[in-house]
């Protein structure tokens, strides 16, 4: 009688699996280590890793046994992977005597499912949950031993054997505990279910998942795992969702000294020293994803944002409830020891050209200071977040704001921290005298979000960018190294944004984050570069700068025609490492340039930094292939090499924290870690330092904070000056010597104070201080209470105060009447977003009158914004549609339209929030016809945007666009 035949005719099979179920022992299945084998072609050198053992993945539900007391913070939703597997006995094994808590002792001839047969049975499987046939006199159940039975272990998480006086199962753990720490006593279990390494004499738990209860009310009846996703991960009932999650111990082992920055953290993407180095040790020789190293993989981890590890918590960006009519983005922060969701942070993607796949492009950064992390979703959407429960702190759209570029590429920024600042930059298209696009870097006060300084690179760049910046300190002076989108390396002074050098590099963006080693920045690109007329073009190179100079530089060594545009360059040993766009290696050396070795072959596509720690490099290319190297006299050795699953692309770049590596792929974050070594922190390298400030107390410059406002005339505005010597060490935060003057509609006393004319329209103002011979200007918008109206009669430009106007726009007399007109002739200009205002206004409607002309046949796209949803009547595709993100048309509504050319319309978007959702229409009728009653098009957005400032959309690539007689009123 097979063992399926005794369950059926028992009449076990469901009671049996029902069992396991409510003890908490079936999760997600185990995957196969056949399906993840490792790269198998040896054409570049080295040895294939044959480290592919499968390790049952390790209970994640630990918080449900921490104490009780602490509540985890709750978002939209919480989600959290559940990767234990289900018993192998039960689901497939039916010829080994080996399950997933493994046989009875001394038990060869029978298939020991689950629990194992009883003791001394060698001629029934003798199953958990049923007695053997003809047994009337003992209940041999799952929990419960044979009457005198104290040397067998067949319980759901049972004792030792010969242990009677273990405290009960059903989801209590044993003691001295299984809370999710290492047990280094009796009954010497590892994290958290697995025998301890070379322990026989265990049952080895660590397969199965712990049974979920409430701390404050031990749970005897063992609730059932939700059943599986097709994603791998479980959705935690509402019950275990607000209140019932115990967090309080899940990072507190880790966590630094409050205010404290540990060394082992990585808050920044790029390390600790801003350079994709750690002086961690003990770390795993291999980035086998089904090695015995494996300690956790998470799929909704699973992204293209480098994660950053600070207090325990390990930090993402990702896309949010994909290809749905609600997608998003989100910051995600899991336990960094178990990869448990703690909390989400999810908002809106709006008004942006980025596609859903590149959503979760940048990276966060931690601050030791205050635990708050800080976050650029790919719209401009930037947040301060609190780190341990995932609030909001304060945000800013910064496309509204600032005129935030965000393309169809997605290329994103990373925002860093220097001292009180959190700094962050993109190509932005301002208002007033900055409408011109530029690069331009925004320092925010950390706390507060007020703007402490606004400063950019050359105007009218090619491209957006993504290069992050590099913190060093030359010659006593602290400079924010980076790439910029005019194609040259910039350094600035970060706590004042003052220009210090810059190195014109390339003819399109710089997308590499430089580095600097022993004094030397090194940096490389992928662009055309900058040759003397009669030098033919060339591609790609890699140079080193002496950051002592001052404004424009020369190179101290260039090398040409190495296409290497994403990865950013390793110094090791007086050696620089590059890896190319296609996934080649390049060795030189750091002071002359000499190639050491060239071209060597490791895949066709890279896109991640490689990661130096503990003497290795550590790498992946896009394709999946990974390596572990060490660096030699000439160039490296492959001492590991392997792949990850087909299809899981590596995009984001590898880090280390507290002896364990995160790797982040499009499926799944995974965590290394080798347990049977000794995690250490080698002495740090010997960091450059500032000249003491003492040493220069005289004041070089000032800084008027905040240095840029937006303001209704009802309201006043305080100003601070700030005064810094000639390195740009802060001196004082307040001047009692300051004076203040003001330009425009307002008066600004002799405290800083600043009070607009109350009668003030959509105007400008700019207050100068002054110390001495110093002065500083911060610009002001005011801008008043709807409603809003807007003629050009009489005007010579756009409004100063609409942000991403101006420089597009021009004011033309037609007809002897003055009216906007969206011009062709600004080839990058063409298609763009204007807006009006404060992004906390909603519930309004906003009405222009609109034509577009034609050329050679083709027509305009026309917009208008309002609550961070578009009205868009469209030249070419005869539609007016509603849509909240461009190419990602999740809650989109259209209908056909018959629109002429160079024919005036009247169009009206009106925005409203009720239950919960969002509720746009939109109509277009004849201008000077009356106006319809029924609205043209009509849609909901059940993830809303619920404020969002009024503005203009317009594509005029093919013909011009005309605009009259705009108002914004309040519904």
């Amino acid at each position: 009688m097979t063992y399926m035949n005794y369950f059926r005719n028992a009449g076990f099979l469901l009671a049996a699996f029902s069992a396991l179920v409510l003890s908490g022992c079936v999760g997600r299945p185990a995957e196969p280590a056949a399906q993840r084998q490792s790269d198998k072609e040896d054409a570049d050198g080295g040895k294939t890793s044959t480290r592919g053992v499968a390790v049952p993945p390790k209970p994640d539900w630990k918080a449900f046994l921490q104490p009780s007391g602490i509540t985890i913070p709750y978002h939209q939703s919480v989600a959290v992977t559940a990767p234990g597997a289900m018993p192998q006995g039960i689901a497939r094994n039916v010829t080994s005597p080996g399950g997933a808590y493994g046989p009875n002792p001394g038990n060869g001839s029978a298939p020991g499912f689950a629990y194992g047969p009883l003791p001394g049975n060698t001629s029934a499987p003798g199953y958990a949950y049923g007695p053997l046939p003809g047994n009337t006199s003992a209940p041999g159940y799952a929990y419960g031993p044979l009457p005198g039975n104290t040397s067998a272990p067949g319980y759901a998480y049972g004792p030792l054997p010969g242990n009677t006086s273990a405290p009960g199962y059903r989801g209590l753990p044993i003691a001295p505990g299984y809370r999710g720490l290492p047990n280094t006593s009796a009954p010497g279990y590892r994290q958290p279910y697995g025998p301890a390494p070379g322990n026989t004499t265990a049952p080895g738990l660590r397969g199965g998942l712990p049974t979920r209860f409430s701390p404050s009310n031990p749970n005897t009846t063992a609730p059932r795992f939700p059943a599986p996703r097709r994603s791998g991960s479980y959705s935690v009932p509402r019950a275990f969702e607000v209140g019932s999650l115990p967090t309080q111990n899940l990072t507190g082992a880790y966590a630094a000294e409050a205010g404290k920055a540990d060394p082992k953290d990585w808050v920044n993407w790029r390390g600790p020293h801003y350079n994709s180095k750690s002086d961690e040790t003990g770390l795993p020789d291999t980035l086998d994803p089904e090695g015995p190293d494996l300690l956790w993989r998470n799929t909704e981890l699973r992204g293209r944002s480098t994660p950053i590890v600070m207090n325990g918590r390990l930090y993402t960006m990702n896309r949010n409830k994909p290809e749905t009519s609600e997608e998003g983005e989100r910051v995600l922060c899991a336990d960094a020891v178990t990869g448990e969701i703690l909390w989400e942070n999810a908002f809106n993607v709006w008004l942006s050209d980025v596609p859903d796949t590149r959503v979760g492009w940048s990276s966060v950064v931690g601050d030791p200071e205050t635990d708050y992390v800080y976050a650029l979703g790919v719209c401009g959407y930037f947040q301060c977040i609190e780190g341990a429960t995932g609030k909001t702190v304060w945000s800013v759209p910064m496309h509204e704001h600032f005129g935030l570029l965000s393309t169809y590429g997605g290329r994103t920024n990373y925002p860093i921290i220097v001292d009180d600042l959190v700094i962050v930059s993109a190509i932005v298209i301002g208002w007033g005298d900055q409408a011109k696009p530029a690069h331009r870097f925004v320092a925010f006060d950390k706390k507060t979000g007020d703007v402490v300084w606004y400063n950019g690179t050359a105007p009218l760049p090619d491209d957006t960018t993504y290069s992050s910046p590099a913190l060093t300190v030359v010659n006593g002076e602290k400079q924010m190294v980076f790439g910029s989108g005019d194609g040259s390396v910039w350094s600035f002074q970060p706590r004042t944004g003052k220009r210090l050098w810059f190195y014109e590099f390339a003819r399109r963006g710089l997308n590499v984050a430089p580095i600097v080693a022993n004094g030397i920045v090194y940096t490389n690109q992928a662009e055309e570069n900058i040759v003397p007329p009669d030098f033919p073009p060339t591609m790609g190179g890699v140079v080193a700068l002496d950051p002592s100079a001052k404004g424009k530089t020369t190179p101290i060594w260039r090398n040409e025609e190495i296409v290497a545009g994403r990865a950013s360059p390793l110094e090791i040993d007086g050696r620089i490492y590059i890896f190319d766009d296609r996934a080649k290696a390049w060795v030189y050396d750091a002071k002359t340039g000499k190639e050491i070795m060239g071209k060597k072959a490791l895949g066709t596509v890279m896109q991640a930094n490689a990661l130096y720690a503990d003497g290795r490099i550590y790498l992946w290319t896009s394709g999946g292939r990974w390596y572990v190297l060490t660096p030699t006299e000439k160039g490296f050795d492959i001492d590991e090499k392997g792949r990850f699953p087909q299809g899981e692309e590596c995009i984001s770049s590898p880090i280390v924290s507290h002896g364990r590596i995160y790797l982040q792929t499009t499926e799944a974050m995974y965590c290394l870690e080798d347990k049977t070594k000794e995690h250490g922190l080698a002495e740090a390298p010997a960091e450059p330092e500032e000249t003491p400030i003492e040493k220069d107390m005289t004041p070089a410059q000032i800084q008027i904070v905040p240095a840029e406002v937006l303001m209704k005339p009802s309201e006043s505005q305080a100003f601070t000056v700030r005064v810094f010597n000639a390195n740009g060490q802060l001196l004082s935060k307040t001047s009692d010597e300051a004076t203040f003057t003001v330009e425009g509609a307002g008066q600004v006393d002799a405290d800083g104070v600043f009070h607009p004319a109350a009668d003030s329209g959509h105007t400008a103002a700019y207050v100068t201080a002054k110390v001495g011979e110093l002065s500083s200007t911060s610009r002001i918008r005011i801008v008043p209470e709807l409603p809003w109206k807007f003629d050009f009669t009489g005007k010579k430009e756009p409004p100063v105060t609409w942000v991403g106007a101006r420089y597009r726009h021009i004011i033309r007399n037609v007809d002897g009447n003055d009216m906007m007109v969206k011009i062709t002739t600004i080839p990058k200009g063409t298609r763009s977003r204007a807006w009006f205002g404060q992004s906390d206004l909603h519930d309004y409607t906003i009405q222009a009158d609109v034509k577009g002309s034609i050329t050679d046949g083709k027509m305009p796209d026309i917009g208008l914004i309002a609550q961070g949803y578009k009205l868009d009547l469209q030249g070419a595709s005869q539609i007016l549609q509603i849509r909240a993100w461009d190419p990602q048309l999740r809650m989109a509504r259209q209908v056909d339209l018959d629109w002429k050319p160079d024919t005036w319309y009247t169009m009206k978007f009106r925005a409203e929030t009720a239950d919960g959702k969002a509720i746009l229409k939109g109509k277009i009728w004849p201008k000077g016809q009356p106006e319809p009653q029924e609205w043209t098009v009509e849609a909901e957005d059940k993830s809303p945007q619920m404020t969002g400032s009024p503005g203009l959309y317009g594509n005029a690539k093919d013909a011009e666009i005309f605009l009259d007689n705009i108002t914004v009123t309040e519904n």
